[in-house]
């Protein structure tokens, strides 16, 4: 399938000079930004210059440079020595008041400096600086300039801890490179997490030692019947080591204990019957479950979250939980009872879909809501009650965020069951007052779930998610004071020629106003 984006001017059109962005026009909306002076301009003198000593800065400011040399054709040599004018990055352990991600960044004629508390705030402090340059300097070929930044001063923290995007490996596989695509596209949008679907009915998508067949017989195929794939334990690896380097953490998920026919195909044990399934193509749910009474099947929940425990060093490990259609609920309840208690013997918090509250979610426990409009009154109040109790809560309401489904109904690509979802509508909604009777001290943050089963290339990973994504990153980051669609839109539009420039497919949503359009 060929998606055409619009894009780039006809070639042989002159292409005017391009403008300076004013200061704060970014996504997502910096907290506060006070725009004044005289801009700066990157020049061929410009210089990098780090904190002296920080691997980390030193990291972030080759990055900066690996943008910027293609498109402007200079040598921005990165350097510790402070000198003057230029670029600086600056960590100031004194600067608490940005917390571990929020940094500042003043701007003026003899340069721009970045300062943050923690390596996390000055990378992104530096895709502010990204967005706040013309377009075309992501390009990686030489590019007109001027390459300037407008004056002033921006302080900017986050407002959610977690701000989060899912991909869907299982339905259909993705391999590492389109997956470290995928990372470098939600950085550029300070998402901070990446929450990676491992297993499902179609396909389990990581090598477990001590389970093999896991892998090698229920990582085969995928949704339609193609070839499928795995992580071998290095390649999951080397995702984790991606993410982290841009500032993500990965949330792996294991779903259990639906959404399990790759595994109970794998091994007979698994099922109650003893006799192993099928492999599966489709794109149905709700038909699959764990064994909950065989001691088997914890042997097998501990040996898997142990190993995949071992890899990842971020805090959460999912569990899944959600449309367990074939597991009665007294035996929901004793699974999740028996399957929690491993997370954190492994020393990692529990995260599960938001139906892990019709259990008795662990202390400290986290519940994914995904519920929409139409989801009943009592589910809600369920989550609610769990929230009041402690329980913490991402927010990915199905037809807000879940970034798979269809911006219309013309649209070639995702699914509608729980409507359509222009991108409108999926920015313009409050996570901090979205489920009624929440604490929003109980709000962790945000995420867009990205589900494959019509989805397979990069390019329909991009399709979906832009524009989207980059709005709810901002629902995370950014203030709810600054959150307005009509002043959004003009910002979102902004983007587009930077999409261009990168090389991506996106949707050209006729409710934004794109340049040229």
């Amino acid at each position: 399938m060929v998606i055409s984006c619009g894009g780039a001017a006809p070639a042989g059109e002159a292409r005017a000079v391009p403008a300076v962005t004013p200061l704060g026009q970014v996504i997502p909306a910096p907290a506060e930004v006070d725009a004044g002076g005289s801009p700066y301009e990157i020049t061929s003198g410009t210089r990098i210059s780090v904190e002296d000593g920080s691997r980390e800065a030193r990291r972030i400011g080759e990055a900066l440079a690996g943008v910027l040399r293609p498109s402007t054709g200079y040598r921005l040599p990165v350097t510790e020595d402070r000198g003057k004018g230029g670029i600086r990055l600056e960590l100031d352990r004194r600067a608490r008041d940005l917390g571990g991600e929020g940094y500042r960044l003043v701007s003026g004629k003899r340069g721009v400096t970045i300062t943050a508390k923690e390596p996390a705030g000055l990378f992104h402090g530096v895709q502010t600086l990204r967005q706040q340059l013309p377009a075309q300097v992501e390009k990686d070929s030489e590019q007109d300039g001027p390459w300037k930044v407008a004056g002033g001063r921006i302080e900017d923290t986050p407002r959610f801890a977690y701000r989060g995007a899912m991909l869907d490996v299982s339905r259909h596989f993705f391999t590492v490179g389109q997956v470290k695509r995928y990372i470098d596209q939600m950085a550029m949008y300070k998402v901070n997490k990446l929450h990676l679907h491992l297993s499902d009915d179609q396909g389990w998508r990581i090598a477990i030692d001590s389970w093999p067949r896991l892998a090698e017989h229920g990582g085969s195929t995928q949704v339609g019947g193609g070839k499928g794939g795995y992580y071998t334990k290095a390649q999951y690896t080397e995702i984790v080591r991606y993410a982290s380097e841009r500032y993500l953490e990965v949330v792996p998920e294991i779903d259990m204990p639906g959404h399990t026919n790759a595994a109970l195909a794998s091994y007979a044990e698994l099922n109650c019957d003893g006799v192993a399934k099928e492999l599966y193509t489709g794109i149905e749910v709700g038909f699959s479950s764990l064994c909950v009474p065989k001691e088997v099947t914890y042997d097998f929940v501990d040996d898997v979250i142990r190993e995949i425990a071992a890899l990842t060093p971020g805090r959460y490990l999912h569990i899944g939980g959600d449309e367990a259609h074939s597991t009665s609920h007294e035996d929901y309840v004793k699974f999740m009872e028996r399957v929690q208690p491993v997370v954190a013997k492994y020393g990692k918090t529990v995260m599960g879909w938001h139906q892990l509250t019709g259990a008795n979610p662990a202390k400290g426990a986290v519940a994914q809501y995904w519920g929409y409009d139409r989801t009943g009154q009592a589910e809600r109040d369920q989550v609610v009650a769990a929230a009041k109790k402690g329980t913490k809560l991402v927010l990915s309401p199905a037809d807000r965020a879940y970034i798979d489904h269809k911006y219309t109904k013309d649209t070639p690509l995702g699914l509608a069951w729980a409507g359509l979802v222009e991108v409108d509508r999926s920015y313009d909604w409050d996570p901090g007052t979205y489920l009624t009777g929440a604490p929003e001290s109980s709000v962790l943050g945000v995420e867009a779930p990205m589900w494959t089963e019509t989805l397979s290339t990069s390019e329909h990973i991009e399709y979906m998610a832009f524009p989207r994504l980059p709005g709810i990153a901002e629902l995370g980051w950014s203030p709810a004071s600054t959150h307005d669609w009509d002043a959004y839109k003009g910002r979102i539009a902004a983007q587009g020629p930077r999409w261009d420039a990168l090389g991506m497919e996106y949707y050209k949503s006729p409710k934004v106003p794109w340049p040229g359009e």
